[in-house]
């Protein structure tokens, strides 16, 4: 039996709720418009003027500067003191610069997802072994691996920082002013603050500027690996199980902190629940959801809806076939090519998930219904109507001139994870050139001639796959014909006129930037020789170069309007609503609460949480074959490895991308779970959160613990998350 990498449209629609599943449909089998789509629901009886605005559809992303005491008190008979809530914010970290995590035990054992520590595991694997698939495991504390370059945040100071930013603004005339004197007073702060404290310091938008704060992390730099499942189980299922539920991942990874050499002494870590979440227990995602646009206008969600989402939604699905066609045609670099494609791939399945729900007349509706009741309440109050009744139209005029200009510079941008390498080489090249022209002094770093050699040799990557760089180059060619215009001069000299493949051939065959000699020889020639080099990629960079400023002088014009006005609106919302709706997620620490509860779907019932017989069930019933397959030791488990014991759950609790690794805990701020996934019907919680079917998706403490104590017999890690403290042993 063999799977295709990438996504299948028939089985992604199969995985939405039978009534998305059929809008999704209609758009993107039928081709529709939005409007068609609003006259389809409407002619199905259903009249949008009925559709109001939920409570919660701006979410509950809670900061802890203003955690919503009144609200938990009300929901769920709980109102936690601030011992809580400083103990539950000082347990909780920020792994690196994408993921949560949390401290479990009074050592310093840090606790978050297999799939954030994926990369640390495979930087500390020793030549012969394969810990990525084979899993780690250090029986002591002397075998815990340090992981050079990993560090993890812990949140200590929060300070309101307002009046400040806002005096600031204050005495700019224009919105290019008051950007820039934002910029000048956060560096300010940041600076005098950091020195001040010695912590890492980040001020923080809140309410698109409506509020501000100013957040202190200390950071820890020593961070070594104890614990990492193999990768069959980290992300069991593969791309066919990601963004969807029922799941059955074992996906953790335990670290360990260290201060001095020796394991941190940590006051404040998360306990371990004995039971774990249990169905309709209120529980808490306590981590650092990454961006949110629940708070943008209507005007701004339909220019993300009708010209960004869909631009990007094109360019990944042609890089998850161009990565899944290489990778059929070579499997041997598979191994090379797979974390690629799964991160095109996972963006893709992340673009139709937000794009359908943006296409969702209903979900729009609420939008648009929050919208009107928003302008209501201010056109209600002469002094808000004064300073911020015309808002909404200048945000409108801004999205007509933002689509006017953003589709060339979508274009002409050379981002590295969606550019031929040919054209990040000659990228580097013209880079070398103008350093080579300024003395050595000048330089920077790598570019002296102590350094030099060093970084000529690496300007063509270690693993550089001609074909896939060609095939990788005929998406971009095809991305200029269609936002720039294949009659272009620019593009027609580079690719001599031709079209699709055969112009990424020509340009390939008339280059020499796949050969490091000839490179050499041109560096050789001198900075003026590589700057007025013919070479089809270099050519174009430096001639597109007037044309990328131009676009770039305008887009900043535009997004300075763009933020000024989200600003002045962020102050109008916190005017109207203060902290009864939480700020959008900005990869800052906020708590989400909700409770352990499945959901209809695809005709059915999710069940609140999975077992590990449905993890051998899927197993066997795809013939034990990948993704589906499992490493030895889990194919005939141990007599006390119990099957019955839960495995994955499924919360109401609001998360996005950044919650992976966070900490789910019950009122007790025990772990009952860890968060690593939302279902597929969370994906529009981009713009608008509901609780219908949304869900969070946990590795269960309970199965945590099972696997670690029973299957893999890993006593010292189990002992030490069950007494929250390090012992010796295995």
């Amino acid at each position: 039996m063999t799977y295709k990498t990438g996504i299948d449209m028939k089985n992604l629609l199969q995985k939405y709720s039978p009534v998305f599943a059929v809008l999704l449909s209609i758009f993107v089998l039928a081709g529709c418009s939005s409007s068609g789509i609003e006259r389809s629901v409407s002619g199905n009886g259903l009249n949008l003027d009925t559709v109001k605005a939920g409570k919660y559809d701006t979410g509950k992303m809670w900061t802890f500067d203003y955690p919503p005491l009144e609200y938990f008190q009300k929901e769920y008979n709980f109102q936690p003191n601030e011992e809580w809530l400083n103990n539950v914010r000082m347990s909780a970290l920020r792994f690196a610069n994408y993921c949560s995590a949390s401290f479990v035990s009074a050592d310093g054992l840090v606790m978050t997802n297999h799939h954030c520590g994926r990369e640390s595991v495979e930087q500390v694997t020793k030549p012969g072994e394969d810990l990525y698939n084979n899993g780690f495991y250090a029986a002591t504390l002397e075998d815990e691996r340090p992981v050079k370059g990993l560090y993890v945040d812990q949140l200590v100071l929060i300070k309101d920082v307002t009046n400040e930013i806002h005096s600031a603004m204050s005495l700019g005339t224009t919105p290019e002013e008051k950007v820039a004197n934002e910029k000048k007073a956060i560096k300010g702060l940041e600076d005098k603050q950091g020195k001040e404290t010695g912590l890492k310091i980040q001020v923080v938008t809140l309410f698109n500027g409506g509020k501000y704060s100013l957040y202190g992390y200390k950071r820890y730099n020593d961070v070594r690996l104890v614990f990492s499942p193999e990768a069959s189980l980290g992300f069991f299922g593969g791309d066919y199980d990601n963004f969807t539920y029922p799941r059955y991942d074992l996906d953790c990874n335990f670290f360990r902190v260290y201060d001095n050499g020796k394991p941190l002494k940590t006051e404040h870590y998360y306990h371990w629940s004995q039971s774990g979440a249990v169905p309709g227990e209120p529980v808490f995602v306590v981590g650092n959801p990454g961006h949110t646009d629940r708070l943008k206008t209507v005007a701004q969600l339909k220019y993300a809806r009708d010209v960004q989402y869909p631009r990007n939604l094109e360019m990944m699905t042609a890089f998850v076939d161009t990565y899944s066609a290489i990778i059929a045609k070579h499997p041997e670099k598979t191994a090379d090519l797979q974390n690629s494609l799964f991160g095109y791939s996972n963006s893709e399945k992340a673009y139709t998930g937000m794009l359908a729900g943006l296409r969702d007349p209903v979900l729009m509706q609420k939008k648009i219904d929050f919208e009107n009741k928003f302008k209501e309440a201010v056109k209600a109050n002469p002094k808000l109507n004064d300073l911020y009744g015309d808002l909404w139209d200048k945000v409108s005029d801004v999205q007509k001139q933002l689509k006017e200009v953003s589709n060339k510079y979508f274009a002409f941008s050379m981002m590295p994870r969606t550019s031929s390498k040919y054209f990040v080489i000659a990228g580097d090249l013209i880079s070398l050139a103008k350093q080579l022209q300024l003395p050595d002094s000048a330089r920077d770093e790598a570019y002296k001639e102590a350094k030099l050699d060093s970084t000529i040799n690496k300007l063509i990557p270690d693993k550089f796959y001609p074909e896939l760089q060609t095939a990788v180059l005929k998406i971009q060619i095809d991305r200029f014909n269609k936002y720039i215009g294949a009659d272009n001069e620019l593009i027609i000299k580079v690719t001599g006129g031709k079209q699709g493949q055969e112009a990424a051939d020509y340009m390939v065959s008339n280059s020499i930037l796949s050969n490091l000699d000839k490179i050499k020889d041109l560096i050789k020639k001198g900075p003026d020789a590589i700057l007025s080099s013919t070479d089809p990629f270099i050519y174009f960079l430096i001639n597109a170069q007037p044309h990328k400023d131009e676009l770039q002088a305008k887009m900043d014009e535009i997004t300075s309007l763009n933020d000024t006005y989200s600003e002045e609106l962020g102050k109008a919302l916190f005017e109207v609503y203060g902290t009864s709706i939480p700020p959008d997620a900005t990869f800052t620490l906020r708590i989400s609460d909700g409770v352990v509860k499945g959901y209809s779907y695809n005709g059915t019932v999710a069940p609140p949480y999975t077992t590990f017989y449905g993890l051998y069930d899927r197993y066997y019933s795809f013939d034990k074959k990948y993704p589906f397959d499992l490493p030895k030791q889990w194919q005939n488990p141990p007599a006390d490895f119990n099957l019955e014991t839960p495995m994955n759950f499924v919360a109401t609790a609001d998360i996005i991308g950044g919650n992976s690794g966070s900490p789910v805990i019950n009122e007790k701020a025990e772990i009952v779970g860890l968060a690593f996934d939302g279902n597929i019907e969370s994906l529009p919680g981009n713009f608008i959160f509901t609780t219908e079917t949304n869900r969070t998706v946990a590795v269960h403490s309970a199965g945590m613990m099972e696997a670690i104590k029973d299957l893999y017999k890993a006593t010292r890690l189990s002992d030490e998350l069950r007494t929250g403290s390090a012992v010796t042993g295995k």
